[in-house]
Order: C-alpha cells, then structure tokens, then sequence
C-alpha cells in the first residue's frame, strides 16, 4: 500500500533529486514552466486496435473532432498516433500511417492545436513534422540520430520514451520487483546527450508506463508497478527536463468505473510531481489537475 510513511520515506532518501529544477519547454512557439503548470497531453488514436475504445477517432473528420473537443478540455497537446502498440495489433505500414496522420497533424495545427506524433519510424516522423507536428512523442530507439535532426531542423520538441526494445511493438520486459530509477537515470541520460548533440534543444523524458510488457500481464502486477513509478516520478528531475506519464486505465481494478481510473492515477503523478499528464480522458484530468492547484491555492 501507498502511505504517508512510504511517501515521506522516499521524500527523504530522494531529497536532491525532489529539489532539482527542471528546463521550462517550448512547445508550438510557446514556452511552458511545467512545474509550475503541468500539461494535459490528449490522445487520438487512429489505430481501430487501440484498446481503450473511447480514444478511437474512425476517420480524419472523426479525429480533428475529438483533437479540438480535448483542446476545448483543457489539452495542451494532441498525442496522434496510427499504430497501437499492444502486442496483439496489427503492423500498419509506414505509408499507411502518413496517410492517416498527416492530414490529423494539418487540420489541427492550421487551427491553432498543438501536436505531437507517436512514432519510431524517421519517414513518419518527417511527413508528420512537415505538416506541422510540435512535439516528436518517441517510441524507437533505432535511427534516432536521423530523428534528433529532423527534430532540430523543425524545432520541434521530443519526448525520449524509455523502453528496453528497439521500439513500442518490441518492448520486452519491464523491470518489476526492483528500483528501476538508477537504471532509467543512466539510459535517458545517455539519450538525452546523444539528443542535445543532433542539435535537440526541447526534451521531456517519459518512463514508459503505457507500452505492453510480456512481464506485467496480470492486472493487479501491472498496475501496482505502474503506481510505484508514478508517485516516485521526481527521482528522474535529475535529469533536469519535464517528465510525462502515461496515465494507466486499470480495467481490472475499476471494472465498469474504468474511465474514472486516470483521473485516480493523474493524483499520484501530479504527487510524484509528473509534469505532463498523457490521457485519453482529458476532461477528467484537466479538472483534476484544477482540483489540485485549487486545493494548493490560498486558504
């Protein structure tokens, strides 16, 4: 169980890390301090394999909605993705994801929405910065050089998601039943070098809780994992950028209340003082996170 005690323990034994300041990050030409404001980064999926049904946009028409109903919300970003990364879901072909994204990232940019594209494959990324993207959301560790300087050339922000497979669709396993913090301190900060030296100036580091992991398929095993990393998110600000969680849905645990779930786990990041918020239930968030700077506020 999550405690006071436990909380206060690792405040303690993680003191310097909960003090480093973190770099502010532009993000479509517009500077954020995200401690200061965390930012809700809504998802579109245009994969029919994604499981969380509700984030499902069936067409180009259907996803602009939805990019500018979140937007409406209180999304600070629109995470647009063509291919779910779930071990079941079908392959989509780099053409086949242009296809369906470029004119998502086109339509909402040409109204003010900012961006981001999921992706791993440099083709991808390049249509998807050409038409507009802001934010590179990174699942790949395979050609990224081609990716920082594509980034760079567009001056577009990347998120450096940690994974320990070549990208999304071949992950492996999670580190479970031991600190993975030491371990994701090192690989993100080797990436985030690599990344600063192809010219990369905006970076946010997200720990990898969203991908599929052949280790952590009992529910209960998965979510438990997922809640431990999100309370002790603030021991990657040594990092020194902004951090994004994907907030977990947790079927298994909330049953027919499951769309309340990232709500729930959106307070045990904003605890772990998670920066950006990753969501496919973007109202519920943003009044959360409304929530938690009210109660913070005076009196």
């Amino acid at each position: 169980m999550l405690g006071l005690g436990e909380l206060a323990a690792l405040a303690e034994a993680h003191a310097a890390a909960l003090a480093h300041p973190i770099a502010p990050v532009m993000v479509g030409g517009r500077s954020h301090d995200l401690d200061a404001e965390p930012l809700v980064m809504g998802v579109v999926n245009l994969s029919r394999d994604s499981t969380y049904r509700e984030s499902i946009a069936v067409g180009t028409e259907s996803a602009l909605r939805r990019g500018r109903i979140m937007a409406a919300q209180g999304a600070g970003l629109i995470d647009v993705g063509a291919e779910s990364t779930t071990a079941r879901a079908a392959r989509v072909t780099e053409a086949d994801q242009v296809r369906a994204l470029v004119p998502v990232i086109e339509g909402l940019a040409a109204q003010g929405i900012p961006t981001s594209v999921e992706a791993y494959s440099p083709a991808v990324v390049q249509c998807c910065l050409r038409a507009g993207a802001a934010v590179v959301n990174l699942t790949g560790r395979e050609q990224v050089e081609r990716v920082y300087e594509l980034a760079a050339e567009h001056g577009a922000a990347v998120v450096l998601c940690a994974l320990p497979g070549g990208n999304a669709r071949e992950v492996g396993d999670a580190v479970v039943g031991a600190d993975p913090f030491p371990r994701l301190v090192d690989d993100l900060g080797a990436r985030i070098e690599v990344a600063r030296q192809h010219g990369v100036a905006q970076l946010v580091v997200d720990p990898g809780l969203g991908f599929f992991y052949a280790n952590l398929t009992d529910p209960g095993v998965r979510a438990r994992h997922q809640a431990r990393v999100l309370v002790q998110t603030f021991r990657l600000r040594v990092l020194g950028v902004p951090i994004c969680q994907a907030l977990p849905h947790a079927f298994d645990l909330f049953e027919e209340e499951y769309r309340s779930a990232e709500a729930f786990f959106a307070v045990l990041a904003l605890t772990g003082r998670a920066n950006v918020l990753r969501t496919h239930e973007v109202a519920a968030v943003a009044a959360t996170l409304r929530a938690w700077h009210g109660l913070a506020g005076p009196g």
